[in-house]
């Protein structure tokens, strides 16, 4: 049946509307907006008064280990996190066991995640074969496929040449490379930022320079070539005003951040508690701010969780022998409620912008009508309660693991329902 949402402030930043009105859901799509819609007959009312009706969050970055460690996520508890995190799409990188460079693989990632019936789930494939760095994965069958982007995320590409070669093939094709920059050369097997906090504690840093040099060289292959280079979980100050000077210039080169790189430091790293353990890093205090200064004027383009699943033995182990990666698909719209928009960074429009329209433009799901609430556009959808705050506890966090560094934070902004396709999936 039709359902008409009335009362709602809703946030939509691709119509450019902020404003308490009203909405009608009917056959899976947005069927109208505006003030005072007639009540279709036999249509279920929802009053949203006091609540944040926002399009459907996506998610250009996420970990859900399946095939190969379902022990730590699977696609469907993956999902389960998603919608509880008002997220109606998910991108999920390749560094499965074993990696998506198959269209078999590739089908039944998404078999499965049809079979859970949650939110929309997009794979992407890996770069190489493998995810190797020696031979490129054949893009044109993992695109029809279902393949919405190319990654070896985990793994940076650091023969060049194969990163040319991709950025040039996948141009053809109209889908982005996503990089994970990092040289591994001067990252040299370390396990925090270096800097102050890491010569204070006697761990192995990795400098910023091993992000900021690969960015560097794929800003030039992404010019040589006229590919579309996504970059992915920026954290340093160098990385950040090297993307500024590239979308100057007109060049095709989209980024994303992190809420840990926002709202967290290299500091943290004194407790030697590993669910403050990632790659890249935890930065300084400076690499905040510029991460805080991007947001806001525009450079970065999306916020993804990175959502990367770990079990207890994992993280309870040395610091230095403890897996990278914190998941952060419940908490992250809370943090930039209450980090961005909180502190005035940003108005809530942009913040919204950055879950919703942003990394829909990035990966083309606009051209599938999802990032929007505009009549004819998918009817995915997020309700949430500005008001109420979480308790990031166990109980709260759907994903099968709980290595978060926001474990014991209240935030604001409960998701109170998440609808896909106008049908409720959360809530």
């Amino acid at each position: 049946m039709p359902l008409l949402i009335k009362n709602a402030r809703l946030v939509d930043p691709s119509q450019g509307l902020d404003e308490t009105t009203s909405l009608i859901i009917d056959q899976g799509k947005v069927a109208s907006v505006g003030v005072g819609l007639p009540e279709p007959a036999g249509a279920e009312l929802l009053d949203a008064a006091g609540r944040l009706v926002l399009p459907g969050f996506i998610d250009l970055h996420v970990h859900f280990r399946e095939p190969g460690q379902t022990a730590k996520e699977c696609i469907e508890t993956g999902c389960r996190a998603a919608v509880a995190g008002g997220f109606t799409s998910v991108c999920a990188m390749a560094n499965t066991k074993p990696v998506n460079d198959s269209v078999a693989i590739t089908e039944m990632m998404l078999n499965r995640a049809n079979k859970a019936n949650l939110c929309r789930y997009f794979p992407l494939g890996t770069v190489t074969k493998g995810a190797a760095g020696e031979e490129l994965a054949d893009y044109g069958t993992l695109k029809a496929a279902g393949c919405v982007a190319f990654s070896d995320d985990g793994l940076p590409v650091m023969n060049a040449s194969i990163m040319r070669r991709a950025l040039e093939y996948t141009a053809w094709l109209g889908v982005p490379v996503v990089a994970h920059e990092e040289d591994v050369n001067l990252a040299a097997k370390g396990y925090m930022n270096e800097g102050a906090v890491s010569a204070f504690l006697g761990c192995h840093g990795i400098p910023a320079a091993a992000e900021e040099a690969m960015v560097a060289r794929d800003i030039v292959l992404a010019e040589h070539t006229g590919g579309h280079l996504h970059l992915a979980h920026l954290s340093t100050r160098g990385a950040l005003r090297q993307v500024r000077e590239a979308k100057a210039r007109g060049l095709n080169v989209t980024c994303e951040v992190t809420p840990h790189h926002f709202a967290l430091t290299d500091r943290e790293m004194t407790r030697f508690d590993a669910d403050f353990k990632m790659n890249p890093p935890l930065r300084t205090e400076a690499d905040v701010e510029a991460v805080l200064e991007a947001i806001a004027d525009g450079t970065v383009d999306a916020i993804a969780t990175d959502h990367a699943p770990h079990a207890w033995d994992d993280k309870e182990c040395e610091l230095r022998d403890a897996s990278f990666g914190v998941i952060g698909l419940e908490t992250a719209f809370p943090l930039a409620l209450e980090i961005l928009v909180g502190r005035g960074v940003i108005g809530l429009s942009r913040a919204v912008e950055l879950f919703t329209q942003g990394p829909a433009r990035v990966f083309h799901l606009d051209r599938l009508g999802l990032g929007s609430l505009a009549p004819g556009s998918e009817a995915d959808f997020v309700l949430v309660d500005p008001e109420a705050r979480i308790d990031v506890d166990r109980a709260f966090v759907q994903s099968r693991s709980f290595n978060t560094p926001f474990k014991g934070w209240s935030l604001p902004g409960r998701v109170v329902g998440t609808w896909v396709g106008g049908r409720r999936v959360w809530g």
